[in-house]
């Protein structure tokens, strides 16, 4: 059971990380999500978010940082939440970041609430 709580843990670590550096490779995917009234700061919006997500998925291999980082990763994931919803809704970024209705709601939009749950898994060792 370790075994697999230890790969699960890695993958979450590489999920995020990957996600982090494709907001500086591709930060139009995410400005494209992103909801109207945050377009104003919407690329440092997407900064932010992948910094964050590069060092908290970095971070949460360390058992010494993990509760703190895993709450942390929860909090990014409720604040990025609304850029997931104006996705769900609406069609024009459905069309712009390639993605059919049925993956911006309900494959996304559930599995943020996985990912904030997997955090909160791993924030009680």
């Amino acid at each position: 059971m370790i075994y697999i709580k230890n790969v699960i843990l890695v993958l979450m670590s590489i999920f995020y990380v990957n996600v982090g550096i494709k907001h500086f490779l591709e930060p139009e995917w995410f400005l494209y999500i992103i909801p109207p009234y945050l377009s104003s700061i919407g690329l440092e919006l997407v900064y932010i978010s992948g910094f964050f997500e590069i060092l908290l998925g970095i971070l949460v291999l360390f058992k010494k940082y993990r509760k703190n980082v895993c709450y942390a990763l929860i909090i990014l994931l409720i604040a990025v939440y609304p850029a997931n919803i104006y996705l769900a809704f609406n069609e024009t970024p459905q069309k712009l970041i390639n993605i059919t209705p049925f993956m911006a709601s309900w494959v996304r939009l559930p599995l943020q609430f996985i990912l904030i749950g997997l955090a909160y898994y791993f924030s009680k060792d």
